[in-house]
């Protein structure tokens, strides 16, 4: 389950250097959406995906779907400044206080992203049956236009979007170790995102999205 992800021999230093060459913003219908394909080199994130391993405790959250309550397929972890809450599907979550290595992580995607986020929900993929479905993040404690950070470490994994009034209107990508993907604007409110299951052997994932939530 802790399989070391691979590693780039010389990747030495915090962030990738060539950022131009490795920021993608696809140009979509009421869509604001940066990739950032090595936010964080191979080497260091894979110390930051051992570091999370050790330090965060996922739990089986349950939700409300067609008025039964179902476990998710993905363990997850809520974490950020103290007596926050975070709602949805009937769910709601309270912050476990900042870990050394959310910390630091915050701290960068902070600068980077020139945004005050507050929160992270942190979402363990164990398999490639983990997964999370059609959805947008758009709870009303997030704002009208909220930023989304979405971090990933470890198994590189398919994440897919599509527009909520016109479904044939899409976009995939995927998600690579050490990878930034932000998200603000109108995006919440016309697309919907997903990653799906997959029969393909994967291994573990973890996805840390942050967020500002507006108490």
């Amino acid at each position: 389950m802790n399989k070391t992800p691979t590693q780039t021999p010389h990747s030495l230093s915090l962030f990738a250097d060539n950022e131009t060459n490795l920021v993608h913003k696809p140009e979509l219908q009421d869509a604001d959406l940066q990739y950032y394909s090595q936010f964080y080199t191979a080497g260091h994130a894979t110390k930051l995906y051992h570091s999370l391993m050790n330090e965060l405790s996922f739990n089986e959250s349950q939700i409300q779907m067609f008025g039964k309550t179902v476990s998710i397929p993905r363990l997850q972890a809520w974490h950020g400044q103290a007596g926050l809450t975070y709602t949805y599907s009937g769910t709601t979550l309270t912050a476990e206080h900042w870990t050394p290595t959310l910390k630091k992580i915050l701290e960068d995607v902070t600068q980077y992203c020139s945004h005050d986020f507050n929160a992270v929900l942190c979402n363990l993929y164990r398999d490639g049956q983990d997964s999370v479905g059609w959805h947008a993040d758009n709870e009303p404690e997030l704002g009208e236009q909220p930023i989304i950070a979405s971090l990933s470490f470890g198994e590189a994994r398919m994440f897919q979007m599509r527009h909520k009034q016109d479904k044939s209107n899409t976009w995939r990508q995927i998600l690579e170790h050490g990878s930034l993907l932000m998200m603000k604007g109108k995006t919440q409110k016309y697309w919907l995102h997903q990653l799906p299951k997959t029969t393909v052997f994967k291994q573990p994932r973890i996805n840390l999205t942050f967020r500002k939530i507006y108490a």
